[in-house]
């Protein structure tokens, strides 16, 4: 008799046993990601879909949260997917939303920043796409900080709960 095949539960066969880790780890990963380079913790970064033939996109990360002592800066990113990737700033200027590229995104110390789709904040911009970014992929990019240095994530690109997808 062996752990999975006790008198006391119905026998679990090896196959059962694996998809049910597998579905688990799936699960698991399906609800979160993110990354982490020394104090800094980037939380869900994710891309809207675009439309065939437009070659410009926008990534957005649910927080990034800065858990040290010191102020840090996000510098710039790059990506195989884009030419290359901008750090931009929304703000609303009546009732239209303005938006234009910034040097740097401070990180204060101790503080979350959200860079959300359809808010006035910060997103990258990607220009010069390869193809457009189609629901479910996922794309390596590479952000750079100016204490942290330079950090891997990896980007999912997903319809957005409300089903709007902006076109930049």
């Amino acid at each position: 008799m062996n752990i999975l095949d006790t008198p006391t539960r119905t026998p679990l066969t090896r196959r059962h046993f694996g998809l049910l880790l597998a579905a688990a780890a799936w699960a698991g990963g399906a609800r979160a990601h993110g990354t982490r380079a020394g104090d800094l913790v980037v939380d869900h970064p994710y891309a809207t879909p675009t439309p065939a033939g437009l070659t410009t996109g926008a990534v957005y990360f649910r927080v990034i949260e800065n858990r040290g002592h010191a102020t840090d800066r996000l510098l710039g990113a790059t990506t195989p997917r884009a030419a290359r990737v901008e750090i931009h700033r929304s703000t609303m200027d009546g009732n239209v939303m303005r938006m234009r590229a910034i040097e740097a995104l401070d990180l204060p110390a101790g503080a979350s920043v959200r860079l959300r789709h359809g808010e006035a904040g910060a997103h990258l911009m990607l220009f010069g796409l390869s193809g457009p970014l189609r629901d479910g992929e996922r794309f390596p990019l590479t952000l750079r900080f100016e204490h942290a240095g330079n950090m891997e994530a990896n980007v999912w690109v997903q319809t957005p709960r409300d089903g709007h997808v902006h076109k930049h």
